[in-house]
């Protein structure tokens, strides 16, 4: 068995790349090839997308970015912007093999550490990041078992959402979801990704990549969604809010939408997506009805002491929080992208 690097404009190997993560049960969307155009083209981070070959056959695949950065540190990381990584693989034997030669890599590059985002757990002597959960939940066959299933209060407040007669529309583009997207993070004092980079994520994967945008009868933009689609799966990943969402319901009416459409188009599994422990998103998951998986991030350290904690719960981010907050927000629109490139 050989260890090999994908090469992006080899047509042929992206493409026996993506046979191998549609059949494996152990990758996710964040596994298939095209990621290495989009972190390269719209982050600028290098990428070792590597893949695990025997008698000519894919045996298993890791895709890997370098973030370099003064700010948040020098990492080796399966994979940024995403939420699951690490190796997938349809042998032990080729599982440890490409992480072998992930961390050669890290080591060849200098990083600080090598961080896995396992959904499932691998080296249990590494130090392991428990602020990350996720949610999934079986999608029923009936749009109205999938309505009963949610828990009485979280169903009222979808029901609320009918009963203001609230409209859901599939998007052509990102323009409205951004519009959308980029004031909510602003409030809550974090940069928001280039515009430049969900125009890529819908034009690369096209009908796996969708906007779902909430508006009131009137025309009024309440809230969107940006999903993606693998195999029988559906996940809600990016999203963004007017403040007037809430009193409308319209964040609760929007993943209603999200799911009835899915059940509708034979969608069996809805994944809710990660979320830190103990915040309000967590919260709004479990009012759904959806119980917490634990993820398992793995982080093999070399120039580091600890798992870095690039994260707004971090107390050292609080002065900065708060300055982004009352920043112009066409000011956070065109500074943020150059920040949170190095976040991943």
């Amino acid at each position: 068995m050989i260890i090999k690097q994908l090469d992006t404009s080899d047509a042929g190997s992206a493409k026996r790349w993506d046979e191998f993560v549609f059949a494996s049960k152990q990758a996710t969307f964040f596994h298939r090839a095209d990621w290495q155009g989009i972190i390269q083209d719209v982050f600028r981070h290098p990428t070792y997308f590597l893949y695990a070959e025997k008698a000519g056959e894919i045996q298993g695949v890791l895709p890997l970015a370098h973030v370099n950065s003064l700010l948040f540190g020098n990492a080796l990381v399966a994979l940024p912007f995403a939420v699951y990584g690490g190796v997938a693989a349809s042998s032990e034997e080729a599982a440890q093999l490409l992480e072998g030669e992930a961390q050669k890599r890290a080591q060849r590059l200098g990083v600080d550490h090598l961080e896995f985002r396992n959904i499932n757990p691998r080296h249990a002597e590494w130090p392991t990041q428990d602020l990350y959960v996720t949610f999934r939940k079986e999608i029923q066959p009936e749009v109205e078992a999938n309505m009963l299933a949610i828990p009485r209060k979280q169903r009222a407040m979808v029901r609320k959402g009918i009963k203001n007669e609230l409209i859901s529309t599939l998007d052509p583009n990102a323009d409205r979801f951004f519009k959308l997207f980029a004031d909510n993070v602003h409030r809550h004092g974090t940069p928001a990704m280039p515009k430049r980079y969900f125009d890529t994520l819908l034009r690369v994967f096209g009908k796996d990549c969708e906007v779902l945008t909430i508006t009131t009868a009137d025309g009024q933009l309440l809230s969107s969604v940006l999903s993606f689609y693998f195999r029988d799966e559906v996940l809600p990943y990016y999203a963004g809010d007017d403040e007037s969402a809430r009193h409308l319901a319209a964040n609760d009416f929007k993943y209603w939408e999200l799911m009835r459409r899915s059940c509708e188009r034979g969608i069996k599994l809805f994944d809710y997506g990660r979320s830190k422990v103990g915040t309000g998103p967590y919260a709004f998951k479990k009012n759904w009805g959806f119980e917490p998986q634990p993820l398992h991030y793995e982080y093999c350290l070399y120039k580091r002491d600890s798992i870095p904690q690039n994260n707004p719960n971090n107390a050292k981010y609080k002065l900065f929080i708060e300055a982004w907050r009352r920043m112009p927000i066409g000011l956070a629109n065109w500074l943020g992208p150059h920040i949170v490139r190095n976040l991943g």
